[in-house]
């Protein structure tokens, strides 16, 4: 507690040592909307424009009292004689009565902010277009940061993978709330289609603290569309060559100061395919069905009351194994072995909040919801149930341009409940409940401060978390920006971040697998330090436009959790690791857009993620160290079609050792190099768009990638050797409908 409240005075004393001479204010029009970006001028000297909160902050004018004139496209400009020191509204009128104009412009796919302190890379739905984003895993086809990785090949899970650590060690928002987490990892990211998404932040490294402590490597936060900005009407549908159908519904609703967002979807499964000849389906059959609502009132940038709220619930059935599994026969069987995994999840949550001001408002943030998972992997029977509630109640002011502060108070609640039994005798001795109940009251604390005329910012946060078994955990966090030019920053961030460990949920490789698994202590918090630095430029003109990124980052764990399957082929090791275990990460992208038609985007990505194990370093599994990404995307003038392809290419990656097993069932030491390319092409009508595309269009495979899949209720069967590929070339066709 101590040192949370001298982290707090001091950044309470950097607010305060802000100085106050320049002349600072807001330009709004009559109905009291925010003029973004006008123009904010002394009549004979310097200018400036107003930010994305309509506000601006002016150097005062060296003689005192002066003309400061405000001007905005379509309104009469005002003039203001002002002071140091000053506080100012303008309100403008417009000129008159005016013809409508419609302005245009190509809204680019994926940009980075360089007014952000935090490096954001925003994914908008102009690039979740050029791939098929059926779910929320297949919005990343494109992108360099965030790397989907299969952690269950027989029912298809999925986690994001950012600087080549499990994707538990990103904080994953929907809306800015924590809703993927425990249970809900394995399988959530599958159940938010990509239909519903608007944009995607992803940040890499510390983040702000007020979304909470767990972003210990990144964030990826999920904005779903806006029922006051989305199309009244928006249907899609889609149909692979494996037979597996999409169907999506959003329809809009407005009136007054409500409006109200309705999302239907559904997946039907695909037949069985078995290509590669192993008797195991190559793709899970997977039946779901989910409603979302979402329902909005007020304006978050008015004076008054604002509220979002978000009601979701799916229900899910995912049936994998080999080609003759009939979950209705051969559950709990030893002849014919498969995997089934049914879901049910309602959830709430909501951002309410009441504006006092242009400078001031209260936000209250709440979610909640249940998971139960009823699940069989092999004669291994998996009965879960989780319960999370979350509320976060804080004050946001901004008192200058750039400079803010918020401050508040937390509280998160997680009862999660595992049973775990065996149908026939094994032998394996982690059968039980496990039984986990959390509660964190929390408080925190964020400044944000701009030095030298706004060119340097920085962000300044603490919090502190309770939690009812491992006590007070503090967690600072420090960001730097620093603009070289109009388009040009650099970037610092450093901060500390912990978790605590779902530890079959978020493994659930434990479960599948021959192996006994051997929990050697009580499991203590993860934590760790992350430090990064990158360099931005953006760059536009008539002809050509884009950004040119570098970044570094490094993570260094102080306690980590990784089931080691190395010591035995019948043993999976659970412990704390508190010894080295680092990971650093090296990002170079270039993106060009040339003549608003043609776009190009190449990233290339070094991971070196190990431990050190008995005096030297051990590659963690499953991270191609080198990995370059190329994306292509052309429309004409006309606009009536455009082609995206993209290009993976993998290094090589350290596979889990398998010496120890009978020759007939060891893998390599390291998976082979190997490179993915896709295509799509859609034609674009008055409200229609067909999109057609190939995954894997050179029908690239890891052949048979299971272990033993001769006999798989034999103690050498493993599924963890996946790295790649294994479903093959994909062949889908989709309509889309806007109105």
């Amino acid at each position: 507690m101590r040192s949370f409240l001298i982290a707090l005075l001091s950044i309470l004393s950097l607010g305060a040592a802000i100085s106050q001479a320049p002349v600072t204010g807001i330009v709004l029009d009559q109905n009291d909307h925010l003029l973004i970006g006008a123009q904010v001028y002394w009549v004979d000297g310097a200018g400036t424009l107003t930010d994305s909160n309509g506000r601006f902050i002016i150097d005062a004018h060296h003689d005192g009292m002066h003309q400061l004139v405000a001007r905005f496209v379509g309104y009469k400009p005002d003039t203001l004689t002002v002071g140091p020191d000053f506080e100012c509204t303008y309100y403008l009128k417009p000129l008159g009565d005016l013809e409508a104009v419609e302005i245009v412009e190509q809204r680019d796919g994926v940009f980075i902010s360089n007014l952000n302190t935090i490096k954001t890379e925003t994914i908008t739905q102009v690039e979740l277009r050029k791939a098929a984003c059926c779910d929320l895993a297949g919005c990343f086809e494109t992108q360099t940061t965030v790397q989907p990785q299969v952690t269950n090949v027989i029912t298809n899970a999925k986690e994001l993978r950012i600087l080549g650590l499990s994707g538990v060690y990103n904080q994953i928002l929907v809306d800015g709330l924590p809703m993927i987490q425990g249970l809900t990892y394995t399988y959530g990211l599958s159940g938010i289609p990509g239909t519903l998404v608007d944009n995607i932040h992803v940040s890499k490294g510390a983040n702000s603290v007020v979304q909470g402590y767990e972003s210990m490597v990144g964030q990826i936060n999920v904005e779903t569309k806006d029922p006051q900005e989305t199309d009244r009407l928006y249907l899609n549908g889609y149909i692979n060559n494996f037979g597996e159908r999409h169907l999506n519904a959003n329809v809009v609703a407005k009136r007054g100061k409500w409006s109200n967002l309705t999302t239907l979807h559904t997946v039907q499964p695909a037949g069985v395919v078995d290509r590669d000849g192993d008797r195991f389906m190559d793709l899970p059959r997977l039946t779901r069905y989910m409603v979302f609502n979402r329902t909005h009132y007020g304006n978050d940038d008015q004076k008054g009351l604002f509220s979002r709220m978000n009601v979701r619930f799916m229900n899910e059935r995912r049936i994998g194994g080999q080609v003759n599994f009939d979950p209705e026969k051969h559950l709990e069987d030893t002849e014919v072995y498969g995997q089934q995994v049914l879901i049910e999840q309602p959830e709430i949550s909501t951002r309410t909040g009441y504006r006092f001001n242009d400078r001031t408002q209260l936000v209250f943030l709440a979610s909640a919801f249940a998971h139960a998972q009823d699940a069989w992997f092999g004669t291994v029977h998996f009965d879960a149930m989780q319960k999370n509630a979350y509320a976060n109640l804080q004050i946001e002011h901004n008192y200058g341009e750039t400079h803010s502060f918020k401050a508040g108070v937390s509280y998160r609640h997680l009862t999660l409940s595992e049973t775990i039994d065996f149908s026939e005798r094994l032998d394996r001795t982690y059968d039980g409940r496990y039984v986990r109940v959390e509660n964190i009251p929390g408080m925190f604390a964020e400044n944000t401060a701009g030095f030298f005329n706004n060119r340097l910012t920085w962000i300044a946060g603490v919090r502190v978390d309770q939690h009812n078994v491992f006590g007070s955990i503090t967690t600072p966090r420090s960001l730097l920006k620093y603009d070289l030019s109009e388009n040009t920053s650099v970037r610092a961030s450093a901060g500390f971040g912990w978790r605590t460990v779902n530890l079959f949920s978020e493994n659930n490789l434990l479960m599948i697998g021959a192996r006994d698994v051997a929990i050697t202590e009580e499991l203590r918090p993860e934590t760790s330090w992350n430090y990064g630095a990158n360099f931005t430029h953006n760059f536009s003109g008539d002809k050509a436009s884009g950004f040119f990124t570098l970044d570094y980052y490094r993570t260094v764990f102080g306690n980590q959790i990784f089931p080691d399957y190395d010591v035995s082929p019948d043993l999976a090791i659970v412990g704390n690791f508190t010894g080295t275990a680092i990971s650093e990460g090296f990002q170079a992208e270039v993106s060009v857009r040339l003549f608003k038609r043609l776009e190009l985007k190449s990233g290339y990505n070094y991971l070196y993620v190990y431990r050190e194990m008995n005096g030297e370093r051990v590659l963690l599994p499953f991270n191609a160290m080198h990995k370059v990404v190329n994306t292509f995307s052309y429309k004409p003038s006309n606009e009536k079609w455009h082609v995206d392809a993209n290009i993976h290419s993998y290094g090589r990656q350290r596979l889990p050792g398998t010496a120890s097993n009978p020759e007939e069932h060891r893998r390599p030491d390291f998976s082979e190099p190997y490179t993915v390319v896709s295509v799509q092409w859609t034609s674009i009508f008055k409200r229609f768009e067909c999109y057609a595309g190939v995954e894997n269009v050179f029908d690239f495979r890891q052949l048979r990638p299971i272990i033993s899949w001769e006999d798989p209720f034999s103690r050498y069967f493993d599924t963890s050797s996946v790295w790649g590929p294994t479903r093959g070339r994909e062949i889908y066709l989709g309509v889309r409908f806007t109105m």
